[in-house]
């Protein structure tokens, strides 16, 4: 596999969306809108360019993304990065592409200066990567969700310290 990530760029679209809808097909517990959520987030403010990767190994075969949201707590907020989602063609899947993606995205929002990354997923997998649950920090989910699955990641030591309250995710998330 000769497989580069790299930022997505707009001709690649059409091929992102296919591989997240074939990533996404036979997940019990998707809606399979992943990627019309995926859609509206390149067009929200919470959308960052550099943190939309594709793993390209002559055809799109995976893709990352991570846009802004905001940590409340009564008037204060604090910014924070949505891993959501991760897709990688069920053809590509168990080969380290997602990996090589969490990686390179990770480092690239480290470097970007953002602080801190929250996930909704496998605590195993994720955990991986350095999260944890988020509850550490006193960070809960706007929605019910299992405490091991609400999880955060510091991209800068003591990034979260102090850092308490809801998240708030950008309305492109659920507006379809």
């Amino acid at each position: 596999m000769n497989m580069m990530v790299r930022q997505e760029i707009p001709s690649d679209y059409p091929s992102t969306e296919r591989v997240i809808q074939k990533a996404f097909a036979n997940v019990k517990i998707s809606d399979k809108t992943e990627h019309e959520m995926v859609q509206r987030l390149r067009k929200s403010e919470a959308f960052v360019p550099e943190l939309s990767l594709v793993a390209d190994d002559e055809e799109i075969v995976g893709h990352i993304l991570l846009t802004k949201l905001k940590i409340k707590k009564e008037d204060d907020s604090t910014e924070s990065l949505a891993l959501a989602p991760v897709s990688v063609l069920p053809e590509y899947q168990n080969k380290g592409v997602g990996k090589r993606l969490m990686n390179e995205a990770l480092k690239v929002a480290k470097e970007s200066s953002f602080q801190s990354v929250i996930v909704l997923g496998h605590p195993t997998y994720y955990s991986k990567f350095g999260f944890k649950p988020a509850s550490l920090w006193g960070i809960k989910a706007p929605f019910e969700v299992p405490d091991e699955v609400f999880m955060a990641l510091e991209l800068k030591e003591n990034a979260l310290d102090g850092v308490s309250g809801v998240v708030e995710y950008p309305r492109a998330f659920f507006e379809g």
